[in-house]
């Protein structure tokens, strides 16, 4: 091989991290964008079905009142609609979700849905 190719090999291989970087970060900006445009898709029935008993028992169970008024204070209920954080009914559920993991509840996707729905219906309201 002379040295010229393996220059020019040398070259563009030393092109391809950044070149991965920026397929990676159009992919990530692609199914970030699918994701935002899904959730609002999906928004109007994402609680449609969902066991609201089963939600309000799983929140006693959970004592999830009980946690959330130990980490600001009151009744609890000034966790709800934080300044700007959770404004689609999309990351409502996400936040249960990161809940059921954080906390280790262990409940199953329907659960967290049922969950969910219970506080859209008594504070968050984004679906009928």
């Amino acid at each position: 091989m002379n040295t010229t190719h393996s220059s020019l090999r040398a070259t563009a291989l030393s092109r391809r991290p950044a070149r991965a970087r920026t397929w990676a970060l159009g992919g990530l900006l692609l199914v970030g964008g699918l994701v935002l445009w899904t959730g609002q898709a999906r928004a109007a029935d994402m609680f449609q079905g969902a066991d609201l008993a089963l939600g309000q028992k799983l929140i006693d169970e959970h004592k999830c009142v009980a946690c959330h008024t130990s980490k600001v204070g009151g009744d609890g209920s000034a966790i709800y609609k934080p300044q700007g954080k959770i404004n689609t009914a999309g990351l409502l559920r996400g936040m249960v979700e990161m809940c059921n993991t954080n906390m280790n509840l262990g409940m199953f996707p329907e659960e967290v849905d049922a969950v969910a729905a219970v506080l859209n219906r008594d504070h968050y309201k984004f679906t009928k």
